[in-house]
């Protein structure tokens, strides 16, 4: 199996003209008066390339406005661009006001996928968490569970290091423990399973926000990061516009016992199509994002 994550940045399905097309990979740092459907339809045409060139299974997505725009970019761009079909797509509503919710792509059906958007600190059994994260939705997008026959994917969307990156911070290390509280809820013994965490974490660069990771519930033995078996310096999938620091938000945590079961295997990162500073402004571009892809031969 191949598995695979990519933030889509700001994938959104609008009609325009009395018709359906999908935003481009932009945010802010494009104004909307600036932006043509040509050039939306380019940079959605990149994003499906780099999805078609990775060749995943299983491709775990963040910043789907909703299953009608990921349906949308399947059948109108992905498939067109020479992809096999992912006829199993999933895109849960989320918390994110904007609407920027986890999706996923699947070669094949899992036994079952599950949104966990609506479960609070209090209900993961965080009750010593702030209030707002203790008795509301911890998740700011979600955490979509698939379980497949031999391996259970966590896909995630951790809260953006701005516009406080300390109070970001204690937002995205609660979603962690989070995470952590799914996956021991899962699994009696989690050393001893099969399962994934994967997506963007929003962990900033160093000298982008607090020195500590916020990931430290997911670390210490209880899962392993593949991006730490690449050499310094080429594991990056995330430029800052403004500082252009390097980063890698984008992660594949693996169970203690599929890391020892896969002890060679290493991430590759596409970052073809991706936006960098000082890129020309009018070239279509994929995301802002590199895709990050790891291969699980027989799982």
């Amino acid at each position: 199996m191949r598995i695979a994550t990519f933030n889509l940045q700001n994938m959104r399905l609008r009609r325009r003209n009395d018709r359906s097309v999908l935003d481009g990979a932009a945010d802010g740092d494009v104004p909307a008066a600036e932006r043509s459907e040509a050039r939306d339809i380019a940079d959605r045409k990149r994003t499906a390339e780099v999805i078609r060139d990775a060749a995943a299974d299983v491709v775990a997505l963040q910043e789907v406005f909703d299953l009608a725009a990921l349906e949308f970019f399947h059948d109108r761009f992905l498939q067109p661009a020479g992809s096999p079909p992912y006829p199993h797509r999933y895109c849960f509503p989320g918390n994110d006001g904007r609407g920027l919710n986890v999706a996923a792509l699947c070669r094949c059906r899992p036994v079952r996928a599950t949104s966990h958007a609506s479960k609070s600190g209090r209900d993961l059994g965080l009750t010593d968490l702030p209030a707002d994260l203790r008795d509301q939705p911890l998740f700011r997008r979600d955490c979509l569970q698939l379980d497949f026959d031999t391996v259970t994917l966590f896909i995630c969307h951790f809260k953006a290091p701005y516009p406080d990156a300390a109070r970001a911070h204690i937002v995205r290390e609660a979603e962690a423990r989070g995470v952590r509280k799914l996956v021991e809820a899962r699994f009696a013994r989690p050393e001893e399973e099969r399962w994934i965490v994967m997506g963007d974490f929003n962990e900033p660069a160093r000298g982008d926000g607090p020195t500590s990771s916020a990931l430290v519930p997911l670390k210490g033995g209880f899962a392993v990061d593949l991006m730490d078996r690449l050499s310094p310096g080429s594991d990056w999938t995330y430029e800052t516009p403004e500082t252009h620091l390097l980063s890698r938000p984008d992660r594949i945590l693996l169970s203690p016992r599929l890391a020892r079961e896969f002890p060679d295997v290493r991430p590759q990162i596409l970052r073809s199509g991706m936006k960098r500073a000082p890129d020309h402004p009018d070239h279509p571009h994929a995301s802002d994002h590199a895709l990050v892809h790891a291969d699980f031969p027989g799982l």
